[in-house]
């Protein structure tokens, strides 16, 4: 679960991490009263959970209540990158000296927790970690032996000497959030050593790991705050394994490795997956029909893939599903369906007989990922 930053500034502050005072708004009045609270200059930011937010206006300095006002009223209802805006965080300004960077993740390559630092911050780490990589100080941490006095002062060896102490203090309580609130990412861009030497998490990303909210009710609690996705909702309610994506080709499969398989060949044939759909090893005609009908309603979606492997599964009951789906509901969008295993014959005769203009077949996986691509990138339908 990502978290806004607001939120991960809670869990920050309740580790002792110190950031700046901050007051979420909802309304451009709630803004500018936030602002005057703050001592009438402050920072403006919207609140999503995706990054970037600087570059894409969504970060704004603001000198006066009323420039808070019409920022937030810029910023609340709009679409960040994909996010509905349903909050804003006002902050106060700080006097900052220096801007540094660091993170803490899980690197499930390795099995333990990759801390980083450099002093280059407020930036794109990524472009930082792909041009100058000796610019960014990396460290394994082994979750039996925990973060240790070496780890640290190898991370906060490359900041300036009088920033290393406080840096340090903000590296150990990092750990102790990760490893107290199940967290897989923890990162701070940018983190700051302000005028009289102090340093302070300026932003907060925080992502928990959802298998472990019941372990942190408090946590658990913040996803009221999240707006949600009406498809999202959908497959919800209907017991989906379904998880919403930025790309345009609607992905229906059976088996969680099929469908992982099918979105990276999507990707090779130069589109992107707009969802994860699994129906299960034993998916029914009605299953397959609720599926169609979730990811058709997705507006982002200008193809559909069905990936289906038979074994548990009969093809041919995909194929009835597939056809009492488009009944339901009207495809505006092309439908590339690729029947594989038990009764695969039978199924894709029954989708030959019915001849439906929005089907096309495809015989391999390869072959059917870059039709979707190719349509999906095409013209409208």
């Amino acid at each position: 679960m990502d978290l806004y930053e607001h939120q991960g500034k809670e869990l920050f502050r309740a580790h002792g991490i110190v950031t700046p005072r901050g007051i979420v708004a909802e309304t451009a009045e709630q803004a500018a009263d936030a602002t005057r609270e703050l001592g009438g200059r402050s920072v403006v930011k919207v609140q999503v959970q995706v990054g970037g937010r600087g570059k894409g206006g969504g970060v704004v300095l603001v000198d006066s209540p009323e420039r808070a006002a019409e920022e937030a009223a810029r910023m609340l209802g709009s679409d960040f990158k994909g996010h509905q805006v349903t909050q804003v965080l006002v902050e106060e300004l700080l006097p900052i000296a220096l801007e540094f960077y660091t993170s803490m993740l899980l690197d499930r390559s390795t099995g333990d927790y990759l801390a980083m630092m450099t002093a280059e911050g407020g930036m794109d780490i990524e472009e930082l970690a792909r041009t100058r990589p000796d610019a960014l100080r990396r460290v394994h941490v082994d979750a039996m032996l925990g973060m240790r006095a070496f780890h640290v002062r190898e991370l906060v060896g490359t900041l300036p000497t009088d920033a290393r102490e406080g840096a340090a203090d903000v590296l150990r309580r990092m750990y102790e959030l990760v490893q107290e609130r199940d967290a897989t990412l923890v990162e701070v861009n940018p983190l700051v050593q302000l005028d009289d030497g102090s340093v302070v998490a300026l932003d907060a990303k925080v992502t928990i790991d959802d298998n472990a909210l019941f372990r942190h009710p408090d946590v658990e609690a913040y996803a009221g705050a999240f707006p949600i996705d009406p498809v999202q909702a959908r497959a919800n309610e209907e017991g989906l394994q379904y998880v919403k994506l930025d790309g345009n080709v609607g992905i229906i499969g059976n088996g969680a490795g099929l469908v992982m398989s099918t979105l990276d060949v999507v990707a090779q044939a130069g589109a992107r997956a707009a969802n994860f759909l699994d129906v299960g090893g034993g998916a029914s005609a009605d299953q397959m029909a609720t599926s169609l009908e979730v990811v058709l309603s997705d507006p982002a979606v200008k193809a559909v893939l069905v990936n289906i492997f038979g074994g548990i599964t009969r093809c041919d009951l995909v194929a009835q599903g597939v056809l009492g789906a488009l009944e339901r509901v009207e495809a505006t969008v092309p439908l590339v369906v690729r029947l594989d295993g038990t009764n695969a014959d039978e199924g894709r005769a029954i989708l030959d007989e019915a001849a439906h203009p929005r089907i096309v077949a495809a015989a391999t996986m390869q072959e059917a990922a870059e039709q979707a691509a190719a349509l999906a990138n095409g013209p409208a339908a």
